[in-house]
């Protein structure tokens, strides 16, 4: 692997066999941000929030249309866990090699030892294709929703659906 973390990704979705269109555009640290390069892509786009347990011993990683409300204390009952919180920015560089503002699914090829758990709004199961950050927020991967449910699978985490 290179130490470039878009590289990493493409890599990995080539290794995966998984095809891509790849939409470059100035740094983004938000939603509200990057909505203003996301207009000509055809893609649903997604926010991703990593979040933490009370105890800090469970981290999720919540995936969702970018205007999807996400209510945390309804997401604890969905998933049976307590008190969620997002988790610090050393949590996200220990726990998916990421910085604030570059928060993907993609971050999960950085956690070997699969301690995120990933929680997906099953609302996108009706998308053709999605879009995220590859790992940094200097652009975005589209990839066909069937493709990123097997990079979900290909990585080995913990995957839930659940209506948000």
């Amino acid at each position: 692997m290179t130490n470039d973390p878009a590289r990493a990704v493409r890599d990995v979705l080539d290794e995966f066999g998984i095809r891509y269109e790849r939409h470059d555009h100035p740094p983004v640290f938000t939603v509200e941000e990057a909505v203003v390069h996301w207009r000509d892509i055809d893609a649903t786009h997604c926010k991703n929030l990593f979040l933490r347990n009370k105890k800090g011993n469970r981290h999720y990683l919540v995936v969702a249309e970018h205007t999807r409300p996400v209510d945390l204390q309804r997401l604890v009952t969905l998933i049976g866990d307590d008190r969620l919180s997002f988790a610090s920015p050393d949590r996200l560089m220990r726990y998916l090699g990421l910085e604030p503002g570059s928060v993907s699914p993609f971050g999960l090829i950085n956690d070997p030892d699969r301690h995120v758990q990933v929680v997906v709004d099953s609302g996108l199961k009706q998308c053709r294709r999605v879009g995220f950050h590859p790992n940094v927020n200097t652009s975005t991967l589209v990839v066909a929703f069937e493709d990123f449910e097997r990079f979900l699978t290909r990585s080995g985490h913990v995957v839930r659906y659940v209506a948000l």
